[in-house]
C-alpha cells in the first residue's frame, strides 16, 4: 500500500472518500495518517488498531466519530481531528488518558466535550476556530496542560478552574469577545505568554502589571 513503511501508514491527500478495508486489518500500525481524503465517516473497525500512537483524521468532512476510538488506549502522541464538521465527540474518548496532544480546531463545537477534560495526560490542547462560549470547570483536571489554544471562539471569560493548571505556559485567547479574566491567572507559576490580540472588549485588569513584572508576556 502506498505510503506504508512498517508500522507507519500515510494515505494523506489520496481523495479516498472511503477508507479501504485493508487499512483496518493493519493491527500492527503505530501511526496512521488519513488527512485530506474527503472522508464523511470512519468505520468502527478503527478500534481494532490497538497499537496506534498517532492518528490524523484532519481536513476531512467528518460529522461524527466512531465510539470505538476510545479503545485506542495506546494513543499517546497525537490525535488530529481538526478541520472537520464535528459538533460533539464520543464520550469514549475519555479513556485516552495517555494522549499528550489533541487538535479539535476548525469544527463546530459549541461546548468543550467532557471527554476532553478527562484526558489527563494532555500537554497541548488546540480548540481554535470553533463556537465555544465557555470552558467547563472540569478543565481543572488537565493538570499537565502546558498550552491552551482557544483562538477565534465566543469566550467572554475563563473559569476560575483554570487556576488549577499549574503547568500552563501559554493561553491563546485571540479573537474572542473577552470582557473579564479571573485573577487566578496571575498566580499560575509557569505562565509566560497570554495572547489577547484582536480582543477589543477587555479593559486590562490591574493585576496584569504584576503578571508582566514576573516575566509573562501579555499581547494586546
Amino acid at each position: 500500500m502506498a505510503g506504508s513503511s512498517g508500522p507507519h501508514l500515510s494515505l494523506w491527500r489520496q481523495r479516498l472518500g472511503v477508507v479501504p478495508d485493508e487499512v483496518w486489518r493493519r493491527t500492527d500500525l503505530e501511526t496512521l495518517v488519513l488527512a485530506e481524503n474527503e472522508l464523511t465517516e470512519v468505520s468502527e473497525r478503527i478500534g481494532d488498531l490497538s497499537n496506534l500512537r498517532m492518528l490524523d483524521l484532519g481536513h476531512n468532512k467528518l460529522r461524527e466519530l466512531p465510539e470505538s476510538l476510545g479503545r485506542l488506549d495506546r494513543l499517546r502522541d497525537f490525535l488530529y481531528l481538526h478541520d472537520n464538521e464535528l459538533t460533539a465527540l464520543p464520550s469514549t474518548l475519555a479513556r485516552l488518558e495517555r494522549l499528550r496532544y489533541l487538535n479539535i480546531s476548525e469544527n463546530a463545537l459549541e461546548i468543550l466535550p467532557e471527554a476532553v477534560t478527562a484526558m489527563q495526560g494532555l500537554i497541548e490542547l488546540r480548540a481554535t476556530d470553533n463556537r465555544l462560549t465557555e470552558l467547563p470547570a472540569s478543565i481543572a483536571r488537565l493538570t499537565r496542560l502546558r498550552e491552551l489554544h482557544v483562538r477565534n471562539n465566543r469566550l467572554t471569560t475563563l473559569p476560575d478552574a483554570v487556576g488549577a493548571l499549574s503547568e500552563l505556559r501559554l493561553i491563546d485567547l485571540r479573537g474572542n469577545p473577552v470582557t473579564h479574566l479571573p485573577e487566578c491567572l496571575a498566580r499560575l507559576p509557569r505562565l509566560d505568554k497570554l495572547d489577547l490580540r484582536w480582543v477589543t472588549t477587555l479593559e486590562s485588569p490591574s493585576w496584569f502589571t504584576g503578571l508582566e513584572a514576573r516575566g509573562c508576556a501579555i499581547y494586546l
